[in-house]
């Protein structure tokens, strides 16, 4: 089966109009202001829910985006909204930071101070303040980063905390989820925090901002990545001992692009290069062990238990489709950008829900969307797929770009 590249391209492009135009229609609240707290997968909003820092700050980031990438005020406009709920339900204005989560109604329900919320917090006010121009929005991604970095920084053992109470005290529990281990620091968190640090240096590029950034790149290249497994450990203690030997296939294929990324803002040439071969062994390992043989990944897999988490999660499809593509673009190495068009096939074919809108969040080893799904919630939010498509749509310009006859479309 042949492709042609302006196909490809304007199959990427569709497909991104259509999930933004499903949060349009689907998710904005009119009656409590903001956006619901959850959609089913029929896409009708679920009364009563709860409303989470996770998903209103990835709204904010994925419209923001959006409209810097498309330039369609109605984006704009959304992203609008979503800034004034996060400002005035979400913002702790006494002890400052952004409160976990709030009631339908906008009542604060949680007011702890997740670092993963507050990381996220920064990446959308840094991208809102990209397509608004607004300073407020830039000052509140800055004092989010003063924040962390005053009260979840380890000075002794160097990384971040995982939570903190509302006035930023120690914390028991510090889980992200139910399912996490109470540990005091993740992978995820400290991937999150990269990933907003980088979105804030390319509207804020400080030397202080610069370090930590090269800090972070260093904690995942030196203690966060198995350099036997290639994989990602998962949790840690205060001194970075394992708590974890659970193996996640997306957050490996994310976090090898996101490193990346970080790197090349930094312009450190041996950072960079190390960077790159560090995560293109990370890449080789997902292929090796988590790709299906229906050209999609799997969620996890728990070596001491040799058990495997089959189902398919949108997100580590939507992830899978940049790293793959960001490991082509370091190493020209045609198997990735095959297995790029195979991904992208798999989402086409299983995870876009073409009758509903969005795309299905679990699907199951027969290609079948799993039935208690949702299209959004505390967890299920717009960014994964949207940046995706952004980011593939923009790294296949500058491929085809720099030597548009040296890509075989074939998939």
């Amino acid at each position: 089966m042949m492709v042609e590249k302006e196909q490809l391209l304007n199959e990427l492009n569709e497909e991104l109009k259509n999930i933004l135009h499903f949060w349009q229609t689907h998710t904005i609240d009119h009656h409590f202001g903001g956006f619901a707290g959850t959609v089913d997968a029929n896409g009708n909003m679920v009364e009563g829910t709860d409303k989470s820092l996770v998903l209103n700050a990835r709204i904010l980031w994925t419209f923001s985006a959006a409209y810097n990438f498309l330039g369609d005020r109605h984006y704009l406009e959304l992203a609008h909204r979503a800034y004034d709920y996060l400002i005035h339900h979400f913002l702790d204005k006494k002890h400052g930071g952004l409160f976990w989560s709030v009631d339908f109604k906008g009542q604060v329900v949680h007011p702890r101070k997740q670092i993963y919320g507050q990381g996220f917090g920064i990446y959308a006010f840094s991208e809102y303040f990209k397509a608004s121009g607004q300073r407020e929005s830039l000052d509140m991604a800055i004092q989010l980063f003063d924040l962390i970095e005053k009260y979840s920084f380890d000075p002794q053992y160097g990384g971040y905390l995982e939570a903190l109470s509302r006035e930023w005290e120690p914390l028991k529990d510090m889980r992200l989820s139910s399912k996490d281990a109470n540990s005091p620091k993740s992978m995820n968190t400290h991937l999150h925090l990269l990933e907003p640090y980088s979105n804030l240096f390319k509207v804020w590029p400080t030397i202080e901002l610069k370090n930590k950034m090269t800090d972070l790149v260093r904690i995942f290249l030196d203690k966060i990545l198995d350099h036997q497994s290639c994989h990602f450990n998962l949790f840690f203690n205060h001194d970075w001992k394992v708590e974890s030997n659970i193996v996640s296939f997306g957050h490996d294929i994310e976090g090898a692009w996101l490193i990346n990324e970080a790197a090349k803002l930094i312009g450190n040439k041996e950072l960079m290069a190390e960077s790159r071969q560090k995560t293109l062994q990370m890449v080789n390992a997902v292929v090796r062990e988590g790709l299906a043989s229906d050209f999609s990944i799997y969620y996890e897999y728990i070596p001491q238990d040799n058990q495997w988490i089959r189902e398919r999660h949108w997100w580590v499809q939507a992830e899978a489709m940049v790293g793959l593509l960001d490991a082509f673009e370091h190493s020209e190495i045609q198997d990735y950008f095959n297995l790029f068009l195979k991904i992208w096939q798999y989402i086409q074919q299983n995870v876009i829900d073409h009758e509903q809108g969005e795309w299905h969040e679990l699907i199951n080893d027969r290609g079948l969307a799993i039935p208690s799904e949702i299209k959004a919630g505390f967890w299920k939010c717009p960014y994964h797929n949207t940046r995706s498509l952004i980011e593939s749509i923009q790294r296949l310009r500058r491929i085809y770009a720099s030597d548009p006859i040296a890509v075989n479309l074939s998939k």
